[in-house]
């Protein structure tokens, strides 16, 4: 039994059709409800096949390269050298959201995130909103680190064949003057949708391989990077004052989003309460440590206001530093293969929300469709990937980065409150992990959550704003209606 202590059933739980509409919007989805549908799809059933190494894959996989490789020319613009303290309250920010994370991906391991996490907690209607953010940060997320990825194919063509794809077909509608569409985005989506068709273990031992080449990268782009490094650059540290550092962090955050990868695992992993726990937090240790110490060796080498309109920022500091092409060109090749990486397991991640939402039949049920054979959602994995895709090709990499920044902040500011609520209503539970100092710690993750959302731009809340509203109108047509929790199930009548 999961929960020898648990109280009494709360008709809150599975509120009747025939309740008031607020009655409705609170139900509550047992914990022990969650837990035992797991992996159980339309016609199949996932297959647990991933542990604790393979977790913390996808982890790192679906973090790691995606500030450093794709954002980091973005930010140290706002930030100018003290772009490095902008990753530091980054990380904190994440750290205190993945402590929270660790500890209900222990109590509830499934796929559905902190979807499955808020609807455990706070209700139908929390939990709908969490899930619309993730839907915005994954989806949104694997666009733009798609786009990132054509500027580095770029840099790699022109490194070895000496051509480069024209800028109709590498830039989306008003990115730059010519753009058409981003045509290497869409086709790395593409790529990773038929990985992912395969199974979860096959795309699981692909994004291992990446990993280790992404790891490998950016420890080669230290060493030689060191020898450019001018302490110089680091006079003004501050320029753009305070203000500045937490517009980058904003902007960077969206470089942390995959540590939570782990916990759309949940219904994949052998051993998922003992494992989540761990692969989160040993992915976030991982991937900060790396990002702080590329940023500092970044601006070492290479004077902030030149960031501006630099593409492929990594692989164009090694070659200025050697004068050579041939280094920049290894790592634009590495980062090829790293930034893959990151579209594999966050294009995973969307697609496990999604199977987890329409199992509680908030979204059409072929997202929850699983093939006897490869034992994935097919169609669900297809559909997400074309969307995805034409997001990718269509939309410029700046706005598709703190579209994805707010999503996740909003979404994790509510893991962090599901925390101290599940505590407190079910505290006999059994924890594989606990957070520190709760309620204080999941307290800050809050504060710290809400702080970064309002450093972000306007249209970018402007755009949050709409999603937010297309997305409580498609609850109301669709979800709020044929909710399988508007039916109690069997063993609850």
């Amino acid at each position: 039994m999961l929960d020898q202590g648990a109280p009494p059933h709360n008709p809150t739980d599975t509120t009747p059709s025939s309740l008031g509409v607020g009655a409705r919007l609170m139900r509550r989805k047992p914990v022990e409800r969650l837990v035992a549908e797991g992996g159980q799809g339309e016609g199949g059933a996932l297959r647990r096949s991933l542990g604790l190494w393979q977790l913390t894959m996808i982890s790192i996989g679906a973090t790691l390269g995606t500030g450093i490789f794709v954002v980091l020319g973005q930010a140290v613009p706002k930030a100018g050298p003290a772009v490095t303290l902008s990753f530091v309250i980054a990380g904190l920010t994440a750290l205190f959201s993945a402590l929270s994370y660790a500890e209900l991906a222990g109590t509830i391991p499934v796929s559905g995130s902190s979807y499955s996490y808020a609807y455990a907690t706070m209700g139908e209607l929390i939990a709908w909103v969490c899930g619309w953010c993730l839907l915005l940060e994954y989806g949104v997320s694997v666009a733009a680190v798609a786009v990132g990825w054509g500027e580095y194919l770029n840099e790699l063509l022109d490194g070895t064949i000496g051509v480069t794809i024209p800028a109709s077909l590498s830039a989306a509608p008003g990115e730059i003057d010519g753009g058409i569409i981003n045509l290497p985005a869409l086709i790395v989506v593409l790529l990773a949708m038929v990985f992912l068709l395969g199974g979860a273990k096959e795309s699981a031992r692909a994004n291992t391989v990446m990993v280790c080449v992404k790891i490998a990268a950016l420890v080669l782009f230290c060493a030689i990077g060191f020898m450019g490094f001018k302490s110089g650059n680091y006079e003004n540290f501050m320029p753009l004052g305070m203000a500045g550092v937490s517009a980058a962090g904003a902007t960077l955050f969206f470089s942390y989003i995959g540590f939570d990868a782990a916990s759309t695992a949940g219904e994949e992993a052998k051993n998922a309460q003992r494992d989540l726990p761990r692969a989160i937090m040993l992915s976030l240790v991982i991937v900060t440590a790396l990002y702080v110490l590329v940023a500092a060796v970044a601006v070492g080498a290479k004077p902030w206001r030149q960031f501006s309109d630099a593409h492929a920022a990594l692989a164009q500091i090694m070659t200025e530093v050697t004068g050579q092409s041939f280094w920049g060109t290894l790592l634009a090749f590495c980062a090829v293969i790293a930034i893959a990486s990151v579209v594999l397991t966050v294009l995973y991640g969307q697609t496990r929300i999604l199977f987890a939402m329409a199992r509680d039949g908030l979204v059409p049920k072929v997202f929850a469709k699983v093939h006897p054979k490869s034992g994935t959602p097919r169609a669900n994995t297809v559909i997400v990937s074309l969307f995805c895709g034409v997001l990718a090709a269509a939309v410029p990499l700046g706005d598709l980065a703190d579209a994805t920044s707010i999503g996740t902040l909003f979404a994790f500011a509510l893991v962090n409150v599901a925390v101290v609520v599940l505590r407190r209503t079910r505290p006999q539970m059994p924890r594989t992990f606990r957070v520190p100092l709760s309620p204080v710690l999941p307290a800050l993750g809050f504060l710290f959550c809400i702080w970064m959302m309002g450093s972000l731009k306007r249209d970018t809340w402007v755009v949050f704003g709409v999603w937010m509203a297309v997305g409580l109108v498609f609850y109301f047509v669709y979800g709020y209606r044929r909710s399988r929790l508007a039916t109690p199930a069997p063993s609850e009548k």
